[in-house]
């Protein structure tokens, strides 16, 4: 059951749609993954076309992280459970951002090639279980509760 009321089948469908955007920035870390197991790539098929197109456009990163905070989130005419929804999948691609600021440490270290794969790997089947947590409660109506992120979001939106 969502907090402020029910919602409808549409801004079920609209609150998934940000998350498309953590998935895609994920898809970096989970080359390593994609390339051992061939047989995964036929899930992410659909999302290629809308990945190249994400990634020929310039500074695309920047203009949909402000067009989703400035437009979506502090629009209040928008339905909380949609704002609420876009925020965490900006929450989850900054937190994207941040291990891919911190994964290049690793990869001076000799030796290192194994852990570097396994931590992003790891990294990325954990946005995969968070998107697809999120987008499942989302279809559903609730609100997705991912502990620590969560508590940032409702902070954010109000």
């Amino acid at each position: 059951m969502a907090w402020r009321g029910s919602t409808t089948v549409q801004e079920r469908i609209f609150a998934c749609l940000p998350y498309l955007l953590p998935l895609m920035h994920g898809f970096a870390f989970g080359v390593f993954l994609l390339r051992e197991f061939p047989v995964l790539q036929y899930l992410f098929l659909p999302l290629i076309p809308l990945l190249q197109i994400y990634s020929s456009i310039p500074f695309a990163s920047l203009i949909v992280f402000f067009a989703l905070y400035l437009l979506v989130v502090r629009n209040e005419s928008i339905s909380h459970f949609i704002r609420f929804n876009t925020m965490q999948a900006i929450l989850i691609d900054i937190v994207i951002f941040l291990c891919g600021l911190v994964l290049p440490i690793l990869a001076p270290i000799p030796g290192a090639s194994f852990a570097t794969q396994t931590i992003a790997s790891t990294i990325f089947l954990g946005i995969v279980a968070a998107v697809a947590f999120a987008v499942t409660q989302s279809l559903r109506g609730k609100y997705a509760e991912i502990p620590a992120l969560s508590d940032a979001v409702h902070m954010q939106v109000r």
